[in-house]
Parts: C-alpha cells; structure tokens; sequence
C-alpha cells in the first residue's frame, strides 16, 4: 500500500501524481489531498479537510520551522487526524510527499518511510531542511543535466536528490523541426501565468497572419486536455511551471518561457536552467508584454522541437514510480536501477 499526498495549489502535483501512480500496480496508490478524487484515478482517495480556510490564521511557521501549521485551527487539526487514521488503518509502506514537510514529518512520526519530491528553488531554510531530511528518497522532476534547478545549503542533502526527468500525462512525440511560426498556443495555468487578453491581444496585432490561440490564462478558456491544441501549434508561450514544460516538452514544440514570481524563487531558478542548457528549443525572456514579437517569432522559428527530449524522455513518471517501490520494499533508494530514455 502507498500514500501519495498531493498538495492542492494548481494542478502540477495532482498530473505528477497522477502519472506516477500509473507505473505503480494498479489500485496500490491511495490519493491524499484536500482535491477531489480524479475520474480516471485507479485506487481509494481520502478527501482531506482544508487547512488554509481561516480568516486569520496565525503562527502559522512554527518560528520559522515549518511551512504552514496554524495555531487552533479546527481544518488543520481535523487534516492531520484523517492522514493518522488513514496511517494506522492503512499501515503503508511508504508515503510520498508532493509536497508537504509537515506530512512527511508526520508519516515519519508514524514509522511510515518517506519518498519527497524536491521542487526546483532556493529551499535552505529550516522546514524544508527538516523535510528532505527525514525523507528516505528524494525525487526530483527534472533531467540529472540540469545543473542548478534546486539550492539546499548543504551539499550532502542535495546529492541525496535523484533527478529522474520531467513528468507529464502525455506521451512523448518526436517533436516539430525548425519552420516558420504560424500558430502561436499562450499555455496558462491554475496558478496564473501573467498573460492578460490585453497581451495577447497586441501580440496578435504586432504579427499579422500568426494564429493566436490562449489556453489556460482566464476561467473562460481552461481545458482539460490541452494536447491537441500544443500538438496543433508551431510555438507555446507560457511560464516556468514544472508540469507547463514538462507537457510542452512532451509535445515537442518550441516555446518562449515567461517565468512567474513563486515562492522560493521556483519559477525564476526553473528558466534559468532552461536558458543555459545546450539545445533546448526555449527562449527565455523576463516579461510577456513586449512590443517585438515579430522579432521574437523569427528567433524562435529557427528553434527544433525535436530536441525537448533532453528534458523529457517520457521515462520519468517511470524512474519515480522505481523508486518509490524500492522504498517500499525496504531498499535502498540509491541502488535501484532506473528505466533507461525512450531516446539517445
């Protein structure tokens, strides 16, 4: 039995966890998170109570050595006590956080071993010390060449991190060769991507005869499964999220990388990397709003799309899932074997 926690901001965690748990035997992975049960989701689901619905939630840090634990709130009181029944009913044999320090601080109270996920960043401060700390294994979605995707201040946690490559719902394909930009998708995300109708707007101005087509950056034009639209495009404009490049990447399109202010600098540290990597097919740039977009059309049609599987190969829910079963099974995590790319 494996409990995977899944933090409830945005939709990253829940797409990682959702293609993880489908190279785990089927009905092993039980969801933990305060989102409702995926349709598509093989195995139980605790629905937990909100912690984060106080009008005034205070001390919330601990003095500085957790993440989010408010004094007297009734949501996290009643959160931490289903994960402690679920544990002592469930007896797991291992729990993955993505991400949370105080439930892998808690699973590990329970003796439960502990696989987190290690987000891109500068994460040296004490709860995400003491969290990658009692961790048994700690994942990382980004490709092991990506040198400078997450800061700890101890060197000894950081080369506990086992990168095993982006993780996206969606199957790699061979990807778009360089060409001519004709059909630009604007990729938002549920947590903002910083692309407002009035960007887009004087973006399609600024390049006539370009198709610009926005998905995901208001309510009125999410989507579910926004792979056909990616597939049908020549670039993606969109941010740093981990699951956003993972899934472009995914498609094989070029894209123009417009980062996002998130905590622990995650986004900001996330194009860097993406800027610096040899043959990425990214340009990253500081801001969308701009008035040389035909200037950046130009650039980016000489970008191969081809190339993404340096940063995903679409083995990399796979690599995890090894993972997280050798913890299970009581082994260490640095001596599995993990699944080879789809491509050299």
């Amino acid at each position: 039995m494996i409990g995977y926690y899944i933090h409830h901001q945005g939709m990253g965690h829940l797409r990682r966890a959702q293609a993880i748990a489908a190279e785990l035997p089927p009905g092993s992975v039980t969801g933990l998170s305060s989102l409702p049960c995926p349709a598509d989701w093989d195995g139980p689901w605790i629905r937990l109570e909100r912690d984060d619905l106080s009008p005034g939630p205070q001390a919330v840090d601990a003095n500085g050595q957790l993440h989010w634990v408010p004094v007297h709130d009734a949501g996290l009181r009643e959160r931490m006590g289903q994960l402690s029944a679920w544990i002592r009913r469930a007896e797991p044999s291992v729990l993955v956080a993505d991400v949370s320090v105080e439930v892998a601080v808690l699973a590990r109270l329970h003796g439960v071993p502990v696989v987190s996920v290690a987000l891109p960043g500068v994460r040296e401060d004490p709860a995400h010390t003491l969290g990658f700390g009692v961790s048994d294994a700690l994942i990382a979605a980004w490709p092991r060449q990506a040198t400078g995707m997450l800061y700890t201040g101890d060197p000894e946690l950081a080369a506990r991190v086992t990168p095993v490559g982006a993780i996206s719902g969606h199957p790699v394909t061979e990807g778009r060769p360089p060409g001519p930009v004709t059909r630009v998708v604007v990729l938002g995300g549920a947590g903002g991507g910083g692309m407002s109708d009035a960007d887009i707007q004087s973006a399609r101005a600024q390049t006539p005869g370009v198709e610009w087509d926005a998905v995901g950056t208001n309510p009125g034009n999410r989507t579910a499964d926004p792979l056909p639209r990616l597939r049908a495009a020549s670039l993606v404009v969109t941010h740093a999220g981990q699951g956003a490049v993972a899934d472009v990447a995914a498609a094989g399109i070029p894209a123009v990388i417009v980062p996002q202010e998130r905590p622990h600098e995650e986004q900001f540290t996330t194009a860097r990397v993406l800027g610096s990597m040899a043959g990425i097919p990214a340009i990253v740039t500081s801001a969308f709003a701009r008035q040389d977009w035909a200037k950046v059309l130009a650039e980016a049609a000489a970008l191969d799309g081809r190339n993404w599987f340096l940063w995903n190969d679409g083995r990399g829910a796979a690599r995890a899932a090894a993972i997280i079963s050798a913890v299970a099974e009581g082994m260490e995590a640095d001596h599995v074997t993990l699944p080879a790319g789809t491509r050299t």
